[in-house]
């Protein structure tokens, strides 16, 4: 079993995180997914086969469940199956390498929500895990730190109800000290998590978005810096 700690999984937003259960006996490919709905603030779980799939949906209920069709011990679609017939009504997403069409009715028909073929673009992963979520109202996008509002579907920031236009790498780094708030948010992390390690460490690209930032958010300052170490968002009240 992997367990893939979200990285937003101590903010306080005013809806739940979602939770995703991913099954599928592809570790590389577990991992890579784990990984990237993490990176989107998603609280992930991965089991490998499907006896501990099962046991980790009784455990956890999650929001969620990916299911790749060619599981080790039972297939997908019998999983999928039975966790209708127990009444377990999460949005179920069905991954799987077979392009037929009858494959995929057989799928839908078993209790599947969506089926996704391999390969796919991971955008579109997250664009179908997202409207299955807005449909069962699990998908908590308002983030809220202070009098500051994120809502990570549209990417729009509001504070004091004034929407903040923000470039895209603004977002991404204020999106990134939003998922540990009150913490202390290393240089490196957040060049890493941001641009990629496109830059070099002794590059000042962090510390110009952080003054724009600053900037566009206005007062009272909530991006405070600890020096040599990171950066660090709090509430107004706490600057």
């Amino acid at each position: 079993m992997i367990i893939c700690m979200s990285t937003r999984k101590n903010l306080k937003a005013r809806g739940t995180v979602p939770s995703i259960l991913v099954i599928d006996d592809e570790v590389a490919f577990a991992d890579y997914l784990c990984r990237g709905l993490s990176y989107e603030g998603y609280k992930v779980t991965a089991a490998q086969n499907a006896e501990e799939g099962w046991d980790l949906i009784l455990l956890s209920n999650p929001d969620l469940v990916i299911l790749d069709v060619g599981l080790p011990d039972v297939d997908g679609i019998s999983l999928c199956r039975s966790l209708r017939l127990e009444r377990h009504q999460m949005p179920i997403l069905m991954l799987t390498a077979r392009i037929n069409v009858s494959d995929r009715v057989l799928g839908l028909n078993a209790g599947a929500d969506d089926y996704l073929p391999k390969p796919f673009a991971f955008d579109e992963l997250i664009a179908r895990i997202s409207a299955l979520l807005r449909r069962t109202g699990a998908n908590g996008d308002q983030l809220c730190l202070g009098d500051l509002s994120l809502y990570s579907q549209e990417r729009r920031i509001r504070r004091n109800d004034i929407t903040i236009s923000l470039t895209p790498k603004e977002f991404e780094l204020l999106y990134l000290l939003f998922q540990h708030p009150r913490q202390i948010v290393p240089r490196e992390t957040i060049l890493s998590h941001v641009w990629g390690f496109e830059y070099e460490p002794e590059s000042n690209v962090v510390e110009v978005y952080i003054r724009r930032l600053r900037k566009k958010l206005g007062p009272p300052n909530m991006i405070e810096t600890a020096h040599g170490l990171g950066y660090i968002l709090r509430e107004p009240d706490r600057v």
